[in-house]
């Protein structure tokens, strides 16, 4: 862990005054951290999807495709979409359509981007809640896929993890644009 300087008081230097931006600066570093987890559990599961896609395509040409490949595909892409949204979010390497946004003076500018995280934040706050909700009912009723008998309880936790996640980034965004740098 990384820790910013301590500054001392000018009026006096036997006081030690912790640097006010210390936590803030943590807080940040942590949801950048599980951002970049998130990231390597979605980059996991694209590779087994591919494995997995590569593998059934060569033993179907000998007659013995995969069973339930598809079911497996299926779970890990909902595990790919919702794990790799908090890090592309984290480093803006989603489209922006903001041709508009750009051309407003700073101030306004910022007040769209304060708006439009705001409505994010509540967002994936509500589909976050409600995957964990549904979690809970999918693992009380013991639904499972067809084929292969898979509990779909833990993917959807997972995807409400990674929508909390995704909340959290854009928390880290308004900080961000609080202390002036998000631009």
């Amino acid at each position: 862990m990384k820790l910013s300087p301590v500054r001392v008081s000018p009026s006096n230097p036997e006081s030690l005054e912790p640097n006010e931006d210390l936590e803030m600066n943590l807080l940040l570093d942590c949801i950048a951290n599980l951002s970049r987890w998130a990231q390597v559990v979605a980059g996991m599961a694209l590779t087994g999807i591919m494995g997995i896609t590569v593998t059934d395509v060569v033993l179907r040409a000998f007659g013995r495709p995969i069973v339930g490949s598809y079911e497996i595909v299926a779970l890990m892409g909902a595990v790919v979409i919702g794990f790799s949204l908090p890090f592309t979010s984290w480093v803006r390497g989603h489209i922006f359509v903001d041709v508009l946004v750009q051309k407003l003076p700073r101030i306004p500018r910022r007040g769209v981007h304060f708006a439009t995280r705001g409505l994010g934040m509540l967002l994936f706050f509500l589909i976050s809640w409600n995957l964990f909700k549904m979690g809970s009912d999918l693992r009380k009723s013991g639904e499972v896929s067809l084929t292969l008998q898979i509990p779909f309880y833990p993917i959807v936790y997972g995807v409400g993890i990674a929508c909390f996640l995704q909340f959290l980034v854009l928390l880290a965004d308004i900080v961000k644009l609080l202390r002036g740098k998000y631009e």
